[in-house]
């Protein structure tokens, strides 16, 4: 029982996060791993943990997502579903040992990612803003990493769509709220047909997760960007030094 209050106090505050900027994973996968699932196991359950808190930040933020041109974001879903396809296969053949290996470097570099998105939208101003072929290749790449290891996939989100030029930050996050759920929906999928998926917990996550992730939409449009900014760099570089340490001392 102690565990699942852990687990849900964990989904529940990555759906909040989720909604307001991303990096909710860096709250689910750490105590999926702490109550001693594998990494693997806790890397899919934790994809369907906040998967349909995904769905209800972008209900919130249905307003913004209803600027957006129908058809872009039909050809952005396409390409987010292929590229979360190629990643959740490659998850499947991905030993723990060296799915340990990596998720430090994932954590940290996703973190890196959304603290300096600002300047990466200052050296793409001179770029075009409408989604290019480079554009496509981007979110091709993004969403395979979604598909292999949520974790920071909001964040990552969002210091791509600074590159290609957007501003406004409520409709970056609809954005990024609605092409989540499009990659966790594949690898839910692929990880629950692979046996990967922990489903006691992953039911339980899935209730808090949805509850934090439509609590957070109209938190997201209070919070100031600094706050969001700091809120986000801590869980971040925190979840990271941890990962780092247990990746040192073989624990």
């Amino acid at each position: 029982m102690f565990d699942f209050l852990i687990l849900c106090a964990a989904a529940f505050g990555a759906g909040v996060l989720n909604t307001i900027a991303g990096g909710g994973t860096f709250l689910t996968f750490p105590a999926l791993v702490a109550v001693g699932v594998p990494p693997v196991a806790a890397n899919a359950t934790s994809a369907v943990a906040v998967f349909p808190g995904y769905l209800a930040g972008a209900v919130g933020f249905r307003a913004e997502l209803a600027a957006f041109d129908r058809a872009r974001i039909a050809r952005l879903s396409v390409i987010a579903l292929a590229g979360a396809a190629v990643g959740s296969g490659l998850l499947l053949v991905s030993s723990n040992k060296a799915f340990s290996a990596v998720v430090p470097f994932l954590l940290l570099a996703s973190t890196l990612a959304f603290l300096y998105g600002d300047k990466i939208r200052a050296i793409a101003a001179a770029r075009a803003r409408a989604v290019t072929p480079e554009g496509a290749m981007g979110l091709f790449a993004v969403s395979v990493y979604g598909g292999y290891f949520n974790g920071g996939l909001g964040i990552v989100l969002l210091a791509l769509f600074a590159l290609w030029g957007m501003s406004d930050i409520h409709q970056m996050n609809g954005l990024k709220n609605g092409l989540s759920f499009v990659i966790s929906l594949i690898s839910v999928g692929i990880f629950a047909a692979a046996g990967l998926v922990i489903w006691p917990y992953a039911a339980a996550m899935m209730v808090a997760a949805t509850l934090g992730g439509y609590a957070g939409a109209p938190l997201a449009r209070r919070l100031p960007k600094p706050a969001v900014r700091a809120l986000v760099g801590l869980i971040g570089f925190g979840m990271s030094g941890v990962f780092f340490w247990r990746l040192v001392s073989g624990s």
